[in-house]
């Protein structure tokens, strides 16, 4: 069963948190990558994009665990 965090009553299932927090992290790493000028060595940009944050969102919901 899914847990859900209460913010002030208001309840937000546990994936849109751990999506809001992979999409921060993957837009900082995107910057980063864009700053060492990697995107040359990339095909297709938007590809790329969302291909790091699904695997952002993958790291974070494994890190999460169960609490």
């Amino acid at each position: 069963m899914m847990a859900e965090i209460d913010l002030y009553g208001v309840y937000l299932p546990v994936l849109l948190v751990q999506a809001l927090l992979a999409l921060l992290l993957s837009t900082g790493l995107r910057a980063v990558v864009a700053r060492l000028g990697l995107y040359r060595w990339v095909w297709h940009r938007s590809l790329f994009n969302l291909c790091l944050y699904v695997i952002v969102l993958g790291a974070v919901i494994l890190s999460w665990g169960k609490r």
